[in-house]
């Protein structure tokens, strides 16, 4: 066992095992409503990583030590023969999990992220999120307000204000570790390493506005997952369970069967 703590979740139903992993800067209750849908048929985990929602912070962040993670929990909780589904920095994680830890995989799926390198991409929302100043930035308009400049979308916002609570009376502050997140920021866009190979089924969900999954990557993907398939979601960027949830539900449930 290691020696972190185990990582925070919410688990919901009966059935066989399903873990869900967020994305960047997000927590498993982005998950919350497909979850419910979701522990109808199975035992549903919806799971916070490390530095995020409510789970444990550490200065270390890589997807190394997320699969070790994770690896920690599945033993916590005595599971075996998973189904994972991972979004975006999630997805990475699952895919490295799968490729380390086949065994403990029996299907797999990807949401809006393939195995190649992302060239670091958040610099404006962490420079948005390191000027606030919560002695001053005392309520959720006010922070909002102080972010606005470097991040006009609405839906950006909204989803990065779900991070931030009251830690106490009168004080608020963010969930995720931000100090840690910025520091190892180069990390979230890292490949899955060469010669990794996961054989068993998996499902790559892309949304049809999102260019996290080109046709280039294909190759690329076949490569490390011999018995995958490509889906996209209509209508659909890359928050596409949250952006058209119905056919998101419904292309889960046909390949897991």
């Amino acid at each position: 066992m290691s020696k972190n703590p185990i990582l925070h979740s919410t688990i919901k139903g009966e059935g066989k095992s399903l873990l869900i992993l967020h994305g960047y800067f997000g927590m498993s209750d982005n998950w919350k409503t497909l979850g419910n849908q979701f522990s109808e048929d199975y035992q549903v985990h919806l799971i916070d990583q490390r530095n995020h929602g409510r789970s444990f912070h550490e200065d270390v962040f890589n997807y190394e030590v997320l699969v070790e993670d994770l690896h920690d929990y599945i033993q916590h909780h005595q599971l075996e023969d998973i189904y994972l589904i991972g979004h975006s920095m999630g997805g990475k994680t699952a895919m490295l999990f799968a490729v380390t830890y086949p065994e403990l995989v029996s299907k797999l799926i990807v949401v809006d992220i393939s195995p190649r390198e992302y060239q670091p991409h958040h610099n404006a929302i962490l420079a948005a999120l390191n000027s606030v100043d919560f002695s001053v930035d005392n309520t959720r308009g006010k922070v909002d307000k102080k972010i606005k400049d470097l991040i006009p979308e609405l839906g950006v916002r909204q989803f990065l204000l779900k991070n931030v609570y009251w830690k106490e009376k009168g004080q608020l502050a963010y969930r995720f570790n931000l100090h840690s997140l910025t520091e190892n920021n180069s990390e979230v866009g890292a490949a899955l390493p060469s010669f990794t190979v996961f054989k068993k089924d998996t499902l790559f969900l892309k949304g049809d506005r999102s260019d996290y999954i080109t046709e280039n990557e294909k190759p690329l993907i076949d490569a490390h997952f011999p018995n995958s398939k490509i889906i996209t979601i209509k209508n659909a960027g890359h928050w596409l369970h949250a952006e058209n949830p119905k056919q998101f539900y419904s292309e889960v449930c046909s390949f897991l069967g």
